[in-house]
């Protein structure tokens, strides 16, 4: 395996993959990005602009080469012919009517959920996040960043803490390096970290903070309603000059779950080792008697906030997951349909 390839991640888990271990010499790449029209490459030989094969085009969205992804080049290097299995992938639900997964990055060692410590600090939208990272199965971490805007930081802290057990918290200035060595130590020679987070928190500031150099366009909060502009408009893999690789995320208005079951009981561990002590085992901690959630609640032990965050995320969760059953379903059945469909015409031309 050549220098350049460990450098962009490559590990065991992918090289076991392939049936020849020939095809590391110039035919094994990472995707940088995924544009319109072609996607960028990184390889052992620099970096190729490639399209897709015919398979892959018909693939579902979630199947498709996403930044981050290990593949496989055919011998002209001009098309894919293979997704790796992936070690972990940051998806959501397609914005607006889809009922479709979206890729967003894979092959993750670190995710960094990055928030501001202004108004756009909320815990509800860092739980989200934190339950599609552990959906995804990358390690989070929570940075927050503007730490030159309050004189409160031990708050911010204190509450992104509150989110999830034991979740690792840094604060940075990404215009101050000096306030950066806490955010650094997560990056390791060969990892792969992403930047996740809305607009306008700091993410393109952060990237090109600890780049050294200008990756990313930056842009700030408007002052009429602190919201974010989208400075970052695609994915995009970078590779460290000190060691390790960063994806630079453009930041998502809809953050859609789904299929996050076991993740929510990550995020909301508390909720769930209270609901063990429920008097009843299908309590829905709304109104029943014996409910201990709704007691810790009373006691000032738990912030409904919380509770009304997990329920959320649990009701969106299961719909769309319904949703997407429904929807295999039925192409389940389609795909049956025309195989019969197939045999039946292959009988009559044989007769």
């Amino acid at each position: 395996m050549s220098e350049a390839l460990q450098k962009l991640g490559l590990v065991p888990f992918f090289t076991q993959q392939l049936v020849d271990t020939s095809l590391l010499d110039g035919r094994v790449g990472r995707v940088a990005a995924v544009q319109r029209s072609n996607i960028v490459v990184f390889c052992d030989g620099g970096t190729l602009s490639v399209g897709l094969s015919p398979a892959l085009q018909q693939a579902r969205p979630v199947d498709r080469p996403t930044v981050g992804d290990w593949v496989v080049m055919d011998e002209s290097l001009t098309r894919i012919e293979q997704v790796l299995e992936r070690k972990s992938l940051f998806k959501r639900i397609g914005a607006g009517t889809s009922t479709e997964f979206q890729p967003v990055a894979a092959n993750i060692d670190t995710l960094f959920v990055v928030t501001s410590c202004n108004e756009e600090f909320k815990e509800s939208r860092l739980e989200r996040y934190l339950a599609l990272c552990n959906e995804a199965g990358a390690l989070p971490v929570i940075v927050l960043t503007k730490i030159d805007l309050t004189d409160d930081t031990a708050d911010y802290v204190s509450r992104a803490r509150g989110v999830q057990v034991g979740v690792a918290v840094e604060t940075a200035n990404a215009l101050d390096p000096t306030t950066l060595g806490g955010v650094r130590a997560w990056i390791d020679d060969n990892a792969t970290v992403a930047l996740v987070g809305s607009s306008g928190v700091g993410k393109s500031t952060l990237l090109n903070s600890l780049a050294g150099d200008s990756l990313a366009e930056t842009s700030g909060i408007r002052e009429q309603d602190k919201k974010g502009r989208h400075t970052t408009t695609h994915r995009e893999l970078h590779r460290l000059a000190t060691g390790g690789l960063l994806i630079d995320v453009p930041g998502m208005r809809e953050l859609r779950v789904a299929e996050v079951d076991q993740s929510l009981g990550v995020v909301f561990e508390d909720i769930e080792a209270l609901a063990i002590r429920c008097q009843f085992a299908d309590c829905r901690h709304d109104s029943e008697p014996g409910c201990a959630v709704l007691q810790a609640i009373e006691e000032g032990k738990l912030d409904k906030r919380r509770l009304l965050s997990y329920q959320k995320l649990q009701r969106e969760s299961a719909l769309a997951s319904a949703t997407l059953a429904e929807k295999r379903a039925q192409s389940r059945s389609f795909g049956k349909m025309v195989k019969e469909v197939k045999k039946l015409k292959q009988k009559k031309g044989t007769t």
